[in-house]
């Protein structure tokens, strides 16, 4: 009668792997947690929502009043507020923060034509060096930058997130794992 139970519990665990993707892996990260995992809190300045790392491969950005997840990133070394975009094929930036961390503007070629939430606009392709967020680091990323009047801030788009093993949100929080 156990074999049977367990032989059945098995069966329905690969069973709904096989079709619910990721269903296994989440619930083996999940049980794979050490009860007493060290969470560290990270002062950030006003209007930034705070970041929690958890052990040396993730981060967790909790949403925001209006439900976007802004976390403090480290890009090219400066530190730079940034919104999580899934939406975003790309990391996108406007002139501005490209010069703060160590763009010359006169290098940017502005021959791409994208779509925005705000319309069409031009962009010049570039690759950073790398975008960090606590323990969560991915190099050689590229990225989009904009005019300032076609991007106000900085979106993290998915040119960094599909460099992680996975992101996922939870309970308002967005989870990022590399």
């Amino acid at each position: 009668m156990f074999v049977r139970s367990l032989v059945f519990v098995v069966g329905s665990v690969v069973a709904a792997a096989t079709f619910v993707p990721g269903l296994a892996t989440r619930y083996l990260n999940e049980a794979g947690k050490a009860p007493d995992a060290k969470v560290e809190t990270v002062a950030v300045q006003t209007g930034q929502g705070a970041a929690r790392y958890t052990g040396n491969r993730s981060a967790v950005i909790s949403a925001d009043t209006a439900g976007h997840f802004t976390g403090l990133f480290s890009i090219n070394g400066r530190k730079e507020e940034g919104m999580v975009d899934t939406g975003a094929s790309m990391v996108a930036l406007n002139v501005s923060t490209a010069q703060r961390i160590g763009i010359d503007k006169a290098s940017l070629d502005f021959r791409y034509a994208v779509d925005t939430a705000n319309g069409k606009a031009r962009a010049a392709y570039i690759r950073l060096d790398r975008i960090e967020i606590g323990p969560v680091r991915i190099e050689n990323v590229g990225a989009m930058v904009l005019e300032d009047k076609a991007l106000s801030g900085t979106l993290i788009g998915m040119s960094f997130l599909k460099g992680l093993a996975s992101y996922k949100v939870e309970d308002g929080r967005l989870h990022l794992t590399r």
